[in-house]
C-alpha cells in the first residue's frame, strides 16, 4: 500500500489563547485551519491540544509561549514527532493573521514538523 503523499502546505490547528476568528481568516485564505472552538476541544490540558493537533496532522498555534516552549522540548527528548509549534504574542488580531500567511506562504508542512517558531520571525 502506497504511503499518503507528503502535504505540501501546513495545516494549523489554533488552540484555545488563539481567537477563532484567526482560523476562519486563515481558511479564508486559502488555508487549512481548524480552531478548538470547531473542533470541540475547549478545557484540554496543553499536552492534550499537542496530542490532538498530532493526530490530525497539523501544526498547533498558540500564545502559551512557556508551557509549548516546555513540550517542545520534552518531545525532542523523546524523539516524539509532532507537526510544529507556532507561538506568539497576544497581538492584534490583523496582525496575526498577516504573519501566520506570511508564515504558511515560507514554509511548507515537511520544514515545520518538529519545528518550534515564533510568529514574529515571520514579518
Amino acid at each position: 500500500m502506497a504511503s499518503a503523499a507528503p502535504h505540501l502546505y501546513i495545516a494549523l490547528y489554533t488552540d484555545e489563547d488563539v481567537y477563532g476568528v484567526v482560523a476562519e481568516q486563515i481558511r479564508a485564505n486559502g488555508y487549512d485551519a481548524l480552531s478548538v472552538f470547531e473542533a470541540q476541544k475547549m478545557g484540554l490540558e496543553d499536552y492534550e491540544q499537542l496530542e490532538f493537533a498530532i493526530a490530525q496532522e497539523r501544526a498547533i498555534l498558540t500564545h502559551n509561549m512557556g508551557d509549548f516552549e516546555r513540550l517542545h522540548k520534552q518531545y525532542q527528548s523523546e524523539r516524539k514527532q509532532h507537526f510544529g509549534i507556532v507561538v506568539a504574542p497576544q497581538w492584534e488580531i490583523g496582525v496575526i493573521i498577516k504573519r501566520v500567511l506570511n508564515m504558511l506562504d515560507r514554509v511548507d508542512a515537511e520544514q515545520m514538523k518538529n519545528q518550534y517558531h515564533h510568529l514574529g520571525e515571520f514579518k
